[in-house]
């Protein structure tokens, strides 16, 4: 990878963050192979590991009634995670397949968004299979599984989700420059933390919200700015990995989600 500047507008926002130093788990990641499916074998965890997971499950299943939307709450249902044990990611992508025809890569860590994408666009979701350290309970900048797993495979098992999922990944083969960053905070903004307005109102689709116990309690309060989705917008404004975010954008639906993440893909150039 080219070496660019901290301050560079062609660097993400967790390749300013790698370069400053702050933490080598944020440092993007180009892994020459990653199993997919049947092929990923179940680690070795400790019994401390899987206490993790535990109580990280136990108290957001809690939590996210009233908050979390109805389709991932749904999706989580079809999941059928255990309680007392880390998920097996060749179960979670055997889930992932009957539904919506989407499979599971094990990541070794954060990946660079060119390898990212890459999956996303052959519907294929790379997946940490590591969990985060006790002290990081409540909030954790890095990926681990319990974002990975928890966070993002339940909205995968929604149709219209899924396939916004994949076109995201398709535009970006096909962004260079300015228009990658743009991309970058449109997917920021939406899959890890956006919010839906619903008809009992305002909830979080989100997977970074709906995996972080601080960012669900703080996601909804008055502390967070409120602003309608619009790509024009959303692409432009910058944004921070290492605080709890003090502005989010609220979608209508997953139908206006997706129709105008199309619309600004094609005026980029970006779809078909």
């Amino acid at each position: 990878m080219e070496n660019k500047s901290p301050g560079s507008t062609d660097q993400s926002a967790f390749e300013k963050a790698g370069q400053l130093g702050n933490d080598p788990r944020i440092v993007p990641k180009r892994p020459a192979h990653m199993p997919e499916g049947d092929d990923i074998p179940y680690p070795n965890y400790t019994e401390e590991e899987q206490e993790t997971w535990r109580i990280l499950y136990k108290r957001q299943l809690a939590l996210l009634p009233g908050r979390a939307c109805d389709e991932f709450l749904e999706g989580l249902a079809l999941m059928h995670f255990p309680e007392n044990r880390i998920p097996a990611l060749a179960d979670v992508h055997q889930v992932l397949q009957q539904t919506t025809n989407w499979g599971v890569a094990r990541a070794p860590g954060l990946l660079h968004e060119e390898v990212f994408f890459q999956a996303l666009a052959r519907r294929v979701f790379p997946c940490t299979d590591y969990i985060r350290p006790r002290h990081e309970l409540d909030y954790t900048p890095a990926p681990d599984l319990f974002h990975d797993i928890f966070g993002h495979t339940p909205m995968i098992t929604h149709h219209q989700f899924a396939d916004f999922y994949q076109d995201i990944g398709k535009a970006a083969g096909n962004a260079e420059g300015p228009v990658r960053r743009e991309l970058e905070r449109i997917y920021w903004f939406t899959v890890e933390f956006g919010l839906i307005q619903s008809r009992e109102g305002l909830r979080i689709y989100g997977n970074g919200i709906l995996s972080s116990y601080k960012e669900v309690q703080h996601s909804l309060t008055d502390a967070v700015e409120k602003r309608p989705f619009d790509p024009d917008v959303v692409a432009q404004q910058e944004y921070d990995v290492w605080h709890m975010q003090p502005l989010l954008f609220v979608i209508e639906s997953f139908e206006q989600l997706q129709d105008l993440f199309y619309q600004w893909a094609r005026k980029k150039g970006l779809l078909s």
